[in-house]
């Protein structure tokens, strides 16, 4: 088997900067008194805000439960409230309050003083050329039909191998 220079590699160096982001963020956010977990919740709501449990959950490859808990915990501060759906009281949307909103400046400077301090040395043209990089690569890999499909013993299985 042929070993490929990991250092190279861009399925690696993609994880291994996300998790250094993360790390940053951690790092930098620390003060803020939030758990890695409920930023990222806030986060995503800030992007996304209204969604519904199930879809929150899903898009955050969270179990339901987990994330019920998660909610749970920035209810009570008063970060977050679930509404019912207008055409669907039993589903529940998810709304940032207006309690939260210095608290997301807060969170939404510090991402961007990370992403300026990643992103130190290249060049606006570089720069916006990675982007677009990246962005052809999430949309080749959203095209994947096996992304659309739930992953069954036999894929597990195959990717084992």
């Amino acid at each position: 088997m042929e070993r490929s220079d990991l250092d190279r590699n861009f399925g690696f160096l993609v994880h291994d900067i996300a998790r250094l982001m993360r790390v940053a963020f951690d790092r930098r956010g620390r003060e803020l008194g939030l758990t890695r977990s409920q930023w990222w919740v806030l986060t995503v709501l800030y992007a996304k805000e209204g969604v519904t449990q199930s879809e929150l959950a899903a898009f955050m490859e969270l179990e339901k439960a987990t994330l019920g808990r998660l909610l749970d915990r920035l209810e009570e501060k008063e970060w977050i409230e679930r509404r019912a759906d207008r055409h669907d009281r039993r589903i529940k949307r998810v709304f940032l309050t207006d309690r939260v909103q210095g608290l997301m400046r807060s969170l939404r400077a510090i991402a961007a003083d990370i992403r300026r301090d990643a992103a130190k040395g290249l060049s606006p043209e570089q720069h916006e050329a990675f982007i677009d990089t990246l962005l052809t690569i999430k949309a080749n890999l959203n095209s994947f039909d096996e992304l659309r499909r739930p992953v069954t013993d036999a894929h597990r299985e195959a990717a084992d191998d």
